[in-house]
């Protein structure tokens, strides 16, 4: 595509591009999960109420979210390298202070901008890879990339356990030592990205600012782009509550042992990650994702139910593997390449910052009302059957969805 100068827009790599943004995912990740292992410590360390434990998630989930839209209609504008790289500084640097200040209250800060750093990444990523990736390879490009998740809920996990549980490292070390790569990945985007040259003020061709396209709205909510933020809503409130109440349930509701609930909750992470390929690879074939969700979400629906429902240890790994195989991770890709097709080619990083806005809002949402139904019914059952009820209501709504 060439602009009315002589400015030719310069393509990347697409290989380079899904490396790079693997590794930004592999890292955002990890920065979450490293919390996990050592909450304990952490509760400890601050002595703190169970309340304001959970508000360290809660309080960077938040900053993350609303971040979304303003950083992708930035990178639109500015250029993506610039939101990437600095993004990425910024929220390594943050990650270091977490793992230095001495106060909760400076702890919950630094959570809060490091919320903030990783949310200029959805849009300006994903759009620099619709940009870049060949449209035959758009799907399992996109799948590839979202494998990072994957792999950065493991390396998080395991690092953190190791460095603290396992060798007795203070609970501050893995926060220091996953801000080292994230501060170098932010100067990776901004030494190997390459963008075309903006034209200079004094250039004929400028527009001046008040002639300039301006966001439109009405394209951000047309039909078919509505109905995938709303299954991408009930994909990710399944997935976030699966994360945070999976391991609780495995103890108190199946009495498996602590030793064996890590191995036993990780089997939805990774039987995401060749089934996101796999079903990346026929959609970019079938370039029909209703012929897939069809088949996917009713899946991944009775995984829930069944494997929440049925006390026996066998059926539970299998609906836990099926649920992993079939569900957020697995129809992602999906959903990006319609977003893709439906999406205003000038303002794509909004759009897709609208789109990942609407999905997260349920990662707010999710862990709070799992628990109080918990609370109301006394179990956690209830809480699953909720989030299947939503993916029930999100595969009708994105059936409405049309293909030309």
């Amino acid at each position: 595509m060439q602009d009315s100068s002589k400015n030719i827009r310069v393509h990347n790599s697409w290989k380079k591009i899904v490396f790079l943004n693997f590794f930004g995912w592999v890292f955002i990740y990890a920065d979450r999960t490293i919390l996990n292992p050592i909450m304990p410590k952490i509760q400890d360390s601050f002595s703190l109420t169970n309340s304001q434990l959970g508000l360290i998630s809660s309080i960077f989930f938040l900053t993350y979210t609303v971040t979304q839209i303003p950083f992708a209609a930035i990178a639109d504008y500015f250029g993506k390298k610039w939101i990437l790289g600095l993004g990425f500084a910024f929220f390594g640097i943050m990650t270091l202070f977490s793992g230095i200040v001495t106060t909760f209250g400076i702890f919950l800060i630094m959570r809060a901008f490091t919320g903030v750093g990783e949310g200029t990444f959805y849009g300006a990523s994903y759009s620099l890879s619709s940009e870049n990736i060949p449209p035959k390879k758009l799907t399992f490009g996109m799948a590839l990339i979202n494998s990072g998740q994957s792999i950065g809920q493991a390396f998080g996990t395991l690092l953190s356990s190791f460095l603290v549980l396992q060798y007795g490292l203070h609970w501050r070390l893995p926060f220091i030592v996953i801000a080292i790569p994230t501060i170098l990945m932010g100067l990776l985007y901004i030494l190997l990205v390459k963008e075309e040259k903006r034209p200079k003020a004094n250039n004929k061709t400028a527009q001046p600012m008040e002639q300039r396209p301006k966001i439109d709205v009405a394209s951000l909510f047309n039909k078919n782009l509505v109905m995938t933020y709303i299954l991408l809503f009930a994909s990710i409130y399944g997935q976030i509550a699966m994360l945070t109440w999976l391991p609780q349930f495995l103890i108190t509701d199946r009495g498996i042992s602590g030793s064996s609930v890590g191995w036993v909750a990780s089997l939805v992470p990774f039987a995401s990650i060749p089934s996101s390929l796999i079903f990346a690879k026929l959609n970019d074939k079938l370039a029909n994702p209703k012929k897939l969700l069809y088949i996917l979400v009713p899946i991944a629906i009775i995984s829930l139910v069944v494997g929440m429902t049925v006390n026996n240890f066998t059926i539970l790994i299998i609906m836990l593997f099926m649920y992993g195989f079939t569900g957020k991770m697995a129809i992602d890709p999906i959903l990006l390449y319609t977003v893709n097709k439906n999406a205003n080619r000038n303002q794509l990083s909004t759009t897709l910052g609208v789109y990942n806005f609407f999905g997260m809002i349920a990662s707010i949402i999710a862990p709070y009302l799992t628990g109080l139904f918990i609370d109301l019914a006394g179990s956690m059952v209830i809480g699953f059957y909720f989030a299947a009820a939503l993916l029930l209501i999100g595969l009708f709504c994105f059936s409405f969805v049309k293909f030309e």
